[in-house]
Formats: structure tokens, C-alpha cells, sequence
């Protein structure tokens, strides 16, 4: 039975990928909006700084009310060169796994905030993501970009998140751990970009040393190919990491599309890592996720998550679903709460975790 349940899903995911597309952050908003990443993120791979158009649609059209303050909406401007902008996020959580005392616990979770400037308008910008609390100051992305004059490509070099994949909001998920490629994980190097028409594309060589010594014979690259269309969107991914313990590489498919309210996101991943010996790091992840737009400002966030942490070891698979409501009551407010069940090895009492969380998000 559980061999049908998996082929099945392994099924439905592959369907998903072959009419998909990967946004970042909140990547179902693209999805449900027919767009690009670039259209809401001054990064063109998502995640971080609103554009102008970003910041009127939270104040249009994400919100079930729009507040009016009398004045016009807010777009980040401070100056005729400066854009803002930020993020804060607050939960509450509590923690159970079996025969180990459940956890509460409130926590500030990030504050961050961003800033723009652009040297010469639409062409050379400056940009920082920088994460202020908790813990203090870490930046995050700090890079300079330059684009072509049409605007379809561009060269970017600094600290930035690395092209890979789905962008998602949950930085826990099996598909960013298994390659270690997300939004905790920046890296320092050069990214070149490629925007034409449906066509998406980008290519990044990074230092790729994973916190350790520099050196010029490890170095890490990183690509994804992405096609879209107003339904549905299609990526591949690439990543391949030289180490000096062992070179780590991954290959991913990912996306989403749209049937009426619900707009669906899928990733499938295979990553090989030969600093573990005797086969032992070879991993395939998978998500897929189902967001239902009930009404405005209200969404019901559907996600089941695949892990096999070791494909040489039989049955050693992890699962977890995850049950989240949405509400957006007003303008650069968000309220989240939901629920995550992990399913495991029954050996482990940590891979059989529930998750129960409330969380305050505002951004500006």
C-alpha cells in the first residue's frame, strides 16, 4: 500500500514539474499572478526587496481590506536614488515528539531589512539585505548589478542567494536542507542573468567552501533554465559544489501551475555528496504544495514533503506534512498559523515531531 501511496505522489509531482515554474519566498503569489520573479523582488531570483509594483500589489490586492490612509501607497522611496524596505517576523511555537517533554516557546525569528540604490537608473544598482535581529547584525546579500540597456540580462556580483530551485518561505523544508541552498546560506561570487520573453535563466560561480578556508580550486557553480507561461511554469536546476573532502552536486526539477483558485508548486531533487563514504550521500527530496485562494487575503496552504536521506539504506525515508492558514486582514500585515507532522524511521523520536505555530509577519 505505501508503495502505491509513493508511486502515486512521485506521479502527481512529475505531472506538476512538467507544467511548472519556481518563484521565491512566497513563490505560489508568481504562480497565482502569472509573472516573473523580477516583477515583485529587485533580485531577479526572488526573495528580499519589493519593486514598486511588489509594493502596490501587498496594498491592492493582497489584503482582504485596504486601510485608507489618505495619502499614497507606500513604495519604498526615500530619496530620488533610495528604496527601503523590510520584514519582521514573530511566532509562537509548540513542540511535541514522543517520550520527550513538549516545548512553548515565543521568538523573534528575523527582523531584516533592505536598501537600494540606484547609482544610474534603471541600469546600475547597489543592494543589501541585512538581518538585524535576532542576535545581531548579519548581512545576508550585499551585491552590485548592472543591466543591459533592454533589460534582458544582466551581471551581478557580491554576497546573493544562490540560483536553485524553489525560494520557499519555510527554511526547514526537506528540498533546501537536502542541497543546502537557501536564503541562511549565501555565498560570495559573480551571477549572470538572462531574461527573454518566456525564458528565465541564470548561472553563478561562488566560492562554494561552506563557511571553510578559501581556495581557488573550490569553487561552486550553480544554474537553473525556467520557462513561463500565464498558467503554468517549467525549471531545471543545476548545482555542482568542488570540495576538497569530496564534491557535492544536485539536479532538480521544479514548478508550479494554476487551476483556478488553487495554485500548485512542485520541486524534485537528486543530490550526491562523495565526502560521505561508500555511497552513502546520495539523497532524493521532493515537495509538493497546494495554495487555495478562499477569498482575498485568505489562503490555505497545503504541503507534503518527501525525504530519503540515504538511498543505499532500505526504508530509511522521512515524510511531513504541513496544514497553514494565511490571513493578510490589511495592508503589510500577515497572520499565519498551521500546523507540521513529521513521519519517520521508528527508531527516532525526532523524525516523529509536531509542529503547532501562530506567527505575526509584517513587511514594508
Amino acid at each position: 500500500m505505501m508503495e502505491r501511496i509513493r508511486a502515486a505522489r512521485c506521479y502527481v509531482l512529475m505531472l506538476l514539474c512538467l507544467g511548472a515554474y519556481s518563484t521565491r519566498a512566497e513563490p505560489y503569489l508568481a504562480v497565482q499572478l502569472g509573472l516573473k520573479c523580477a516583477q515583485c523582488h529587485v533580485n531577479p531570483t526572488g526573495g528580499g526587496l519589493r519593486t514598486v509594483f511588489g509594493d502596490v500589489f501587498a496594498q491592492t490586492v493582497l489584503a482582504a481590506e485596504h486601510l485608507d490612509t489618505g495619502m499614497d501607497n507606500w513604495t519604498g522611496q526615500v530619496g530620488p536614488y533610495l528604496r527601503t524596505g523590510g520584514d519582521l517576523r514573530f511566532d509562537g511555537t509548540v513542540t511535541r515528539a514522543p517520550h520527550t517533554k513538549s516545548v512553548q516557546e515565543f521568538a523573534l525569528e528575523q527582523t531584516r531589512v533592505y536598501l537600494e540604490a540606484e547609482v544610474i537608473p534603471n541600469r546600475l544598482l547597489a543592494y543589501v539585505d541585512e538581518q538585524v535581529a535576532p542576535g545581531g547584525a548579519l548581512n545576508r546579500e550585499a551585491y552590485v548589478m548592472y543591466w543591459s540597456a533592454t533589460h534582458d540580462w544582466y551581471l551581478k556580483a557580491g554576497q546573493m542567494y544562490l540560483p536553485f530551485g524553489l525560494r520557499l518561505q519555510d527554511q526547514s523544508a526537506f528540498i533546501l536542507g537536502a542541497t543546502g541552498i537557501n536564503m541562511t546560506t549565501p555565498d560570495h561570487g559573480v551571477e549572470i542573468g538572462w531574461e527573454h520573453g518566456h525564458w528565465d535563466a541564470q548561472l553563478a560561480v561562488s566560492n562554494g567552501t561552506a563557511g571553510g578556508p578559501v581556495n581557488s580550486n573550490g569553487k561552486q557553480s550553480s544554474g537553473q533554465l525556467s520557462y513561463v507561461q500565464s498558467l503554468w511554469r517549467l525549471g531545471v536546476a543545476a548545482n555542482f559544489n568542488a570540495q576538497s573532502e569530496g564534491n557535492k552536486s544536485a539536479a532538480g526539477l521544479f514548478g508550479g501551475v494554476r487551476t483556478g483558485p488553487i495554485s500548485w508548486l512542485g520541486q524534485v531533487e537528486l543530490t550526491k555528496d562523495e565526502g560521505i563514504a561508500n555511497g552513502q550521500g546520495r539523497q532524493l527530496a521532493a515537495l509538493l504544495e497546494a495554495n487555495w485562494l478562499i477569498a482575498p487575503g485568505n489562503n490555505l496552504k497545503i504541503t507534503d514533503e518527501f525525504l530519503n536521506p540515504n538511498r543505499a539504506v532500505p526504508n530509511a525515508e522521512r515524510t511531513r506534512w504541513s496544514l497553514v492558514y494565511e490571513l493578510s486582514p490589511i495592508q503589510f500585515v500577515q497572520l499565519r498559523a498551521g500546523l507540521r507532522y513529521d513521519d519517520g524511521i521508528p527508531q527516532s523520536n525526532a523524525e516523529h515531531q509536531r509542529l503547532y505555530f501562530a506567527e505575526l509577519h509584517g513587511f514594508f
